[in-house]
């Protein structure tokens, strides 16, 4: 039987791995074994951070709305309530960007009803 040599494969994998540990510190970046265990561990991480960057923005643009809302004499619930009944679709970014971009259209916005 011929002899099979995975040199090339083996350092190949290798090679990879250590190419995405680069800037780890100390010998999670230059130890395969160590390296692969914290790549995983990051890729987990950034597969999560994922999906929590979308509750964080969400929450950011909710605590502007209701600070910028607060200024104008309203709550946030009583200002998302008034939308609601009204029909205006406007999403909870955009909102908090004309709240903190451009404050007279946001007042109109809630003395609008």
């Amino acid at each position: 039987m011929v002899r099979i040599k995975r040199g090339n494969v083996a350092r190949k994998r290798r090679k990879k791995i250590l190419s995405l540990a680069s800037g780890y510190r100390g010998a999670h970046s230059v130890l395969f074994r160590i390296a692969n265990q914290q790549v995983m561990k990051a890729l987990r991480y950034s597969y999560i951070g994922r999906k929590q960057k979308k509750r964080v923005f969400r929450q950011i643009w909710i605590s502007r709305i209701n600070a910028a809302s607060r200024l104008n004499g309203t709550t946030y619930n009583q200002l998302i309530n008034k939308f609601k009944k009204s029909n205006i679709d406007l999403n909870r970014k955009m909102l908090s960007q004309i709240a903190v971009l451009d404050a007279p259209t946001f007042k109109s916005l809630i003395n609008f009803d």
